[in-house]
């Protein structure tokens, strides 16, 4: 149970983080934009981890750390599907 909080309380910002992409993705914004959300969560997650480690340190320092890897693989995704342009653009 210690295990399943944090899991499950990191899965909120991941479908916020993914969500908010691809609906920035589908209005066509800038590319600016459409990366930011999985450049931020990638800086946040960075912070995160660094905080855990250092400052909080035992379980609760463990769940920031869950919760950055969840962030940091949220924020690769976000990066991908931000990047990823069709060929509307083009024409």
């Amino acid at each position: 149970m210690m295990l399943l909080g944090p899991l499950l309380l990191s899965f909120i910002p991941v479908v916020i983080i993914l969500a908010l992409t691809r609906w920035f993705r589908n209005k066509e914004f800038p590319f600016l934009i459409k990366i930011l959300p999985g450049l931020v969560s990638i800086v946040v997650a960075i912070t995160l981890f660094y905080s855990g480690f250092v400052n909080v340190r035992g379980f609760v320092g463990l769940s920031y750390g869950i919760l950055s890897l969840f962030l940091i693989v949220a924020g690769f995704f976000a990066l991908f599907i931000g990047k990823n342009m069709n060929y509307k653009s083009y024409v």
